[in-house]
Parts: C-alpha cells; sequence; structure tokens
C-alpha cells in the first residue's frame, strides 16, 4: 500500500511540474517578437519598404529660412513668427506654423499660394528654395511637419498620443513610447488605423513575426492610429490571479489525491 502512495503521489507531482512547463512554453510563445527571426550570428538585409512622409491637409508646416545677405527679409518665414491662422490668440502655448489647406495648399509669404500635399517635406523645403531665389539671395531652407503625431491605445503600458519629431518612426518604436505591450496583449493581431487620401483604412500586423520588419505599414504616418487587442486572459479579473487560481487548483488536486490515497492506506 505504501509503495501505492507513492507511485500516486510520484504521478501527481509529475502531472503538476509537466503542467507547469506546458504553461510556460505557451506563455513565451505568446509574449516573444519576432519568433521566427534566426538570433545566431550576424545577419544583414536591404531596407527596402521606407516610403518618406508626405504631406497631407490638415498637417501644420514649419518653416526655417536663412539668407546671409537679407536675413530680416528671410524672418518672415520663420516658424515662430507665424501664428497659424484661426489659432486661439489668448492660448498660453500659442501654435505657430503654416497649415496645409483642404486643397493641400498653403500660403507662404513672397511666394503665395503653394501646393505641398502629396510631397515631401524635402520636396517642399527645394521647391521653395527655387521660388526664394527671386528674392534672397542662397537661401537655405529647411521644412518639417510641427503636428505629426500618432496614438497607442490598448493592451499597453501607457496608452497616449505621442507627438513625433522625426517624421520617421516605426511601430516599434511606437510600441516602445507606450512602456510595451502588457503582457496579456494579443501580439498576433496588432490594428493600425491610417487615414489617407480621404479614406480610412484598416491594417492587422502580426509583431511575433519577423515579416514585421519587411511591412508596407512598418514605418508610421502622421494621426496613424495602433490599437492593441487584450488576450483571452485580460477579460478574466485580474490575469495574475487567474494563474495563480490555476495553479492553486492544481495543487489542491494533488493535495486530494495524496490524502485520499492515505485515507485508504489506513482504512
Amino acid at each position: 500500500m505504501k509503495n501505492n502512495i507513492t507511485l500516486i503521489t510520484t504521478l501527481a507531482l509529475s502531472l503538476f511540474i509537466s503542467s507547469c512547463s506546458v504553461f510556460k512554453d505557451e506563455e513565451y510563445k505568446n509574449v516573444s517578437y519576432f519568433q521566427n527571426l534566426d538570433h545566431t550570428g550576424f545577419h544583414e538585409e536591404k531596407i527596402n519598404n521606407y516610403i518618406p512622409f508626405k504631406i497631407q491637409p490638415g498637417d501644420i508646416l514649419g518653416i526655417n529660412v536663412i539668407s546671409p545677405s537679407n536675413q530680416e527679409a528671410a524672418s518672415v518665414f520663420n516658424t515662430s513668427t507665424n501664428r497659424v491662422i484661426g489659432a486661439n490668440p489668448d492660448a498660453i502655448n500659442p501654435v505657430y506654423g503654416f497649415k496645409v489647406d483642404a486643397d493641400g495648399n498653403v500660403q507662404l509669404p513672397l511666394v503665395g499660394n503653394m501646393k505641398v500635399a502629396g510631397i515631401t517635406t524635402d520636396q517642399v523645403a527645394k521647391e521653395l528654395t527655387n521660388s526664394l531665389l527671386t528674392y534672397l539671395k542662397s537661401p537655405t531652407v529647411n521644412v518639417r511637419v510641427l503636428n505629426f503625431k500618432i496614438s497607442v491605445l490598448g493592451d499597453v503600458l501607457r496608452p497616449n498620443v505621442y507627438n513625433i519629431q522625426n517624421e520617421r518612426i516605426t511601430i516599434n518604436e511606437a510600441i516602445s513610447m507606450a512602456g510595451d505591450l502588457n503582457i496579456t496583449a494579443n501580439r498576433n493581431n496588432a490594428l493600425l488605423i491610417r487615414e489617407e487620401d480621404g479614406k480610412r483604412m484598416y491594417y492587422n500586423i502580426d509583431l511575433t513575426k519577423k515579416l514585421l520588419f519587411n511591412s508596407p505599414y512598418y514605418y508610421l504616418h502622421n494621426n496613424d492610429v495602433i490599437y492593441i487587442d487584450p488576450g483571452e486572459t485580460k477579460y478574466d479579473s485580474v490575469s495574475r490571479n487567474y494563474k495563480r487560481a490555476t495553479l492553486g487548483l492544481t495543487a489542491l488536486s494533488i493535495a486530494a489525491i495524496v490524502l485520499s490515497a492515505f485515507i485508504v492506506y489506513h482504512h
């Protein structure tokens, strides 16, 4: 009988350890990024999916013009002296810059109406430089989008709207800014919402696959929204309690098996 009790206890403990191991393996599989990426040695691949950000209606352009021989005339472009039309004049942090209208145009000093939608900030800077040669000697023009922002929400540590200083940002960087995904997040089905050319588009992205790096949606655009869907365990009251309860029930089952074996032995 003692041998039977020992056998039952050993089997119960083996079941417990096995369940913990399977649970750990499944958990790791669900939370790991880029699972099919080879982590051994050195690998290199060409970046061929980056498309420079293009200006859209509603963007606010920050423009800085430098002309050594006539800086006073050039200063009429500089963002710090040009408040956005329609902005609140009593605002504590006034908005400056040149807003792109619904038709994709922007009104600029000296130059007048300029079509900018659908082209990059570098292209705007080049065209503006050529236009200013009539008024300024050897102008240097810099252009950037002042209201470039992305939103990250859902099952992340810090959901928020984030202002971006650089026009080149990836989905990985956006998630990092939000403090990374929570352990309960669904990494297989992130949702990217993008408004472009008067249309709203939805893209599903798998964060666990290396293919993400070559995705046409890896680089984000202005006003992109990233939504991270919570995993199934998120719907439990508290995921940690759920895990503890699962292990606790297994432990209770083992105790019940052992207790039953002792009762049988003593009778």
